[in-house]
Formats: structure tokens, sequence, C-alpha cells
């Protein structure tokens, strides 16, 4: 069963579901197929490609069965962009006489199915759908099996990237070798993030969003200059910004009150 995704990062939902499909009967194995680095998300955002493929190997190795879920790097090595039934097509004609294939996707996946490249020829094979939480599954009736009790991810990629840059504990979501492996790179950390800004902002120096978000980051990381040089570079160019004002204030009151020798002689 061929799992796609960015896996950025791959995280203890992934797993569950891949171990889900293989305690179930619906196939020998798992490829989780990493997806190459896209030129359209800016690397702050989606971690290198090979970065992720070592943290889904951790995970994979960390899982119920090592021996039947791995991840595979076919899509790094065919023509981008990538698209999913071009991956087929080349499994197909390279190990087709071996093995079968099945694909494995989320619910939210189903909706934009149609818009896919020969989307008719994808679901010529087996589809597998699991439910994500809050989302309707609907469509393709009768080409489609929704996988009903597989267990729903709680939180997605997203969130885990965003807890990870404002430092926070992220231990219940992930494998503990792939927190490591992130620790280790600085992977999504503010200081990363804030490094991938600050060369967006060279390039789009009148971004306002640019601006609050570093200057949120810096707030966070309790460097009190840089993000207040931020917050009054929103305030220049728009002087109504609300969320700005509100930080820049926030900033000032931290400032009198640590350094009340300064501000009160």
């Amino acid at each position: 069963m061929l799992y796609f995704g960015s896996f950025n990062p791959i995280h203890r939902g992934h797993i569950a579901l891949a171990e889900y499909v293989l305690d179930q009967g619906l196939c020998d194995e798992v490829a989780l197929i990493v997806s190459p680095q896209s030129p359209y998300k800016e690397a702050g955002e989606l971690a290198p490609e090979l970065d992720r493929f070592e943290m889904a190997e951790i995970a994979c190795r960390a899982s119920k069965h090592p021996g039947r879920i791995k991840p595979s790097v076919v899509e790094f090595l065919l023509p981008k962009p990538s698209y999913t039934i071009d991956t087929l097509r080349y499994l197909q004609e390279n190990f087709g006489s071996e093995m079968a294939f099945s694909v494995l996707m989320g619910g939210d996946q189903i909706a934009g199915l149609k818009g896919w490249k020969e989307y008719e020829k994808v679901l010529e094979y087996p589809i597998y759908v699991y439910p994500r939480r809050g989302q309707a599954t609907g469509g393709f009736e009768g080409r489609i099996t929704v996988l009903d009790g597989a267990p729903l991810q709680e939180f997605a990629a997203t969130d885990v990237r965003e807890r990870i840059t404002r430092g926070e504990d992220v231990s219940t979501m992930l494998d503990p070798g792939v927190l490591d492996y992130i620790r280790k790179k600085g992977l999504w950390s503010p200081a990363t993030r804030i490094a991938a800004l600050t060369a967006r902002i060279t390039e789009r120096p009148g971004d306002v969003e640019l601006l609050l978000e570093r200057g949120k980051l810096h707030y966070r990381m309790g460097e009190w200059g840089p993000a207040l040089n931020d917050f009054n570079a929103v305030l220049r160019i728009d002087a109504a910004h609300v969320e700005a004002r509100q930080f820049a204030q926030m900033v000032q009151e931290i400032l009198e009150f640590r350094y009340k020798d300064i501000y009160n002689p």
C-alpha cells in the first residue's frame, strides 16, 4: 500500500495509520512515499527532502512492524513535479510483475481528486481512504474504500511544526528518535524560522505580515529589541495596525519594568 505525503514531519498519527492497515490485513507492506521538495513551499515550512526521509526511516523502525513499514525515495528520482499517476506507472512498469499496489489517502484529498492528473487512471487502483476528524468523507462511492475504523489523527503536521516554532512540547506527537533528530537539526525552530523570514524580508522589506511574524518570534524568544524594531517597522507602514501596536506596547512595558533605572533615572 502506497501512502503518499510530505511527512513534514512524520508523526505518531502517520505511523498509527500504517500499523492499522497492516493489522487489518489490507496489505503486506506499507511504503511511505515521501514527496520531494516543492518549489511552491518556502524552506522554512517544508524541511529538506532527505531530512524528511531520514525522520520517516526513524519512525518506521520504531513502529510495530519495522520490516513492513518503510519510506521510499521513488519520487525524488522521478521528473518534477510529482504526480501520483506517474509514480504509479513507474512502480507498475518496474515492479508490477512482483507485487500489486493500492493507495492510502486522506478524506480531504477525495474532494479534490477530480483535479488530479488522470484521476480516472488513479481510481483503477484500490483506494483506501482514512477519515479526517471533523471532515466528511464522500464521493466516488463504490470506487473507494473508506476506513471507518481507522485511528483518527488528533493533529496534523502543521500543528507539530507550529508547536515546535513556539517552543512547546511535542513529545506526545512524535517518536522520540524523530524529536531528537529535529532538535539536532534545528528544524522549524524559532531561530531557523527567523533566518528564513529575514531572507524574505530582505527581498520584500515592506511586507507587513513577514515583519509581524518575525517580531512575534523575537518576542517569544525574549529578544525585546529586535521584536520592538519589527513592530515599529510595521507601524511605520501601517500606523493603524492593531496587533503590532499591542505587541509594541507590551514590549515597552517589559522594558520599563526590567530596566527601571534607564527609564526612571
